[in-house]
């Protein structure tokens, strides 16, 4: 097996994470903050799909799904189309108000093709290639990748949770 080959495993396993978490959940699910600062399976979702959809252009060199495909307008949250959540404001995570689960998942599907397409490019020599030497050790990229499959299961393991909750709310 190849380690692209594995690296396209965890993906598929935060793809099932993410239609599971989903599954069901109506608009008031989505957006359920279990506190006025906490995330909702929305945003998190969201969040993890944009931070994949970010890295994943940024490591093949092509723009994002959220732009090139239109999710962006799809969504229409009162955003800048570059942010990805991170360091969002408790009110920034208020405007992503999902209604609709199956939004969620076409966009997270895109972002996965892609993933995946880029991904079947990458050999193990590729995978060792620095890409950012700022770091110390200076990042690969096969470590940015590692980075992002674990920053999706975290969030994705978050997104569950609230849902669990949300369901039985």
């Amino acid at each position: 097996m190849k380690s692209s080959d594995v690296l396209a495993d965890a993906f598929g396993r935060v793809r099932s994470d993410v239609h599971r978490a989903l599954e069901g959940l109506d608009e008031r699910a989505l957006n359920l903050r279990l506190d006025p600062d906490a995330n909702p399976v929305g945003w998190l979702v969201w969040h993890l799909t944009r931070v994949q959809d970010d890295h994943i252009a940024d490591l093949a060199g092509t723009e994002q799904a959220y732009t090139s495909q239109g999710w962006a307008g799809r969504f229409g949250f009162d955003l800048d189309p570059s942010s990805i959540g991170y360091g969002h404001t408790a009110e920034q995570v208020a405007a992503v108000h999902v209604t609709d689960a199956t939004l969620l998942t076409g966009y997270y599907d895109a972002v996965h093709d892609r993933t995946l397409e880029y991904l079947r490019t990458l050999s193990d020599d590729d995978l060792d290639e620095v890409i950012d030497d700022a770091w110390d050790p200076p990042v690969t990229r096969g470590v940015r990748i590692i980075s992002v499959v674990d920053d999706d299961i975290q969030h994705a393991g978050q997104a569950a949770f609230v849902a669990g909750i949300a369901r039985r709310a």
